[in-house]
């Protein structure tokens, strides 16, 4: 660790940890992704948020979720006004920096850290904060570069009629639709012929990323200056799009249309990461390239169809899932990828599989290749880490622990949370370095708390508030 090292952080959207073949995805191969994990390590005690948002501003600021007040959200879908031609960009951005929560005066953000020692950074992809953001949102945020989407809503889009570098718009020749390419959530006939509908869908959006991405690597390269690459994909949230379904599921016996679909998707977004790490090498900078990838949220099955997954209900039964009695597997649900990857709950959830995300780093000559690690990661970590990899001070206002010497293999001095902590749509949950979890439960009219012993009951089946009411007063 002579050099700073660069460092590229991908960030999956809605990837559970199950739809990758390092954690078990048994339909397909992830070569790519799994490759960070065989020449580097996994993690399997990561966690995240429960949805998007709330995940990318606790990545960014180093907070975790469960603070009071704090962050606004500004609403997605505000470029609308933009790309039908009612509001000019000024009048927007000035709408946006009205009614959100600017950064206060002290406030650290994540791509701050590096660039104090140093570092160009750089923001690919989809928006990073909130559901709308601005060019000054994010020069402020620390971004030396940033190129992609700045709403939300027009991210569940991959045909974006434009998008925004610096600031500037870039109309994107071929991509007319107001909509940025938009398909149904669900599968029919009807569906399928106008997802496969081509008219004003020329570019998808990844592709657009990707040369970007290529054209950063190679410029800074050339400069030979440290940078920090941060790449948030839309992939592989929904509703499903994609140019061409994979050879490697094309023929697949068990998948229907739509889902091999689905895992096109999936498979788009590791041939990203093989560009990368293939680039990395053809420019001689690969031994000193730190690499993380992973997702802000659990598991979300986007491939509804009839007799096939149903994310809301038991498939079996007909029974509604309540979230707190009754919730979503794989098995009640029909997912045939177990993208959860054998846990309970989904995205907007505070079961394991709607906050327990993939975690992999790779980092030539310092994390020895193959490893898997059970320490206890928390995506707020982010930032310490980053502050300590780079020899910059990591903000007082961060809930984080760095994970280097973890990485480093340097376990005896790796320090841990009393717990990590996170919100969600049920109330917050949150977990301990020997495997507690206890988790709110709301239904209507009544609050309950549920404590599980996870080493033992990955699942969450076995509710033990009771029989341990001293470890559940505790926490």
């Amino acid at each position: 660790m002579n050099r700073k090292p660069n460092i590229i952080y991908i960030y999956a959207d809605d990837l559970g940890r199950g739809m990758l073949s390092c954690y078990g995805q048994k339909h397909f191969k992830t070569p790519n992704i799994d490759r960070i994990a065989g020449e580097g390590m996994r993690f399997e005690r990561a966690y995240g948020c429960a949805y998007c948002a709330p995940s990318r501003a606790s990545l960014l600021t180093g907070a975790h979720d469960c603070h009071r007040g704090g962050w606004t959200m500004t609403q997605g879908g505000l470029y609308d006004q933009v790309t039908r031609g009612r509001m000019p960009m000024e009048e927007l951005s000035e709408l946006i920096h009205t009614v959100s929560l600017g950064a206060s005066k002290g406030q650290h953000f994540l791509a701050e850290i590096p660039r104090e020692s140093g570092y160009a950074t750089a923001q690919i992809g989809k928006l990073e904060w909130g559901f709308a953001t601005t060019d000054a949102e994010l020069r402020r945020h620390g971004w030396d570069y940033h190129y992609g989407y700045y709403d939300h809503a027009q991210c569940h889009g991959f045909y974006p009629p434009y998008v925004f570098e610096n600031g500037t718009r870039v109309d994107i020749p071929g991509n007319t639709r107001e909509d940025f390419g938009k398909s149904a959530r669900t599968e029919s006939p009807e569906n399928r012929e106008e997802r496969w509908n081509r008219e004003g869908r020329a570019v998808y959006s990844q592709d657009l990323f990707d040369e970007k991405i290529l054209e950063f690597l190679r410029g800074q390269s050339a400069k030979g200056e440290p940078f920090f690459l941060y790449h948030p994909s839309q992939l592989p949230h929904g509703p499903i799009i994609i140019p061409e379904i994979d050879p490697a599921v094309r023929d697949h016996p068990d998948l229907t249309e739509f889902e091999k679909e689905y895992a096109s998707m999936v498979l788009r977004l590791d041939r990203t990461v093989g560009l990368i790490l293939d680039e990395l090498a053809r420019l001689g900078i690969d031994d000193n390239t730190l690499v993380l990838f992973a997702s802000d949220n659990g598991h979300e099955p986007y491939y509804v169809q009839e007799g096939r997954a149903d994310p809301s209900k038991n498939v079996h039964t007909g029974e509604t899932y309540d979230n707190v009695q009754t919730k979503f597997t794989s098995e009640a649900s029909g997912d045939v990828f177990d993208g959860n990857d054998g846990m309970s709950g989904k995205k907007f959830s505070n079961w394991e599989g709607g906050v327990r995300l993939p975690f992999l780093v790779r980092w030539p000559g310092v994390i020895e290749a193959g490893r898997v690690s059970e320490h206890l990661y928390a995506n707020y970590d982010l930032m310490a880490t980053i502050a300590e990899i780079t020899g910059a001070r990591c903000p007082d206002t961060s809930d984080g622990i760095s994970c280097l010497p973890e990485l480093c293999g340097d376990v005896e001095r790796q320090a841990s949370h009393e717990a990590i902590i996170f919100a969600s749509r049920q109330g917050p949950g949150l977990v301990t370095p020997d495997g507690w979890k206890l988790k709110q439960a709301t239904l209507p009219g009544d609050n309950l708390y549920q404590l599980y012993h996870l080493p033992e009951d990955r699942k969450e089946e076995n509710d033990l508030k009771f029989e341990e009411r001293g470890v559940c007063e505790r926490l």
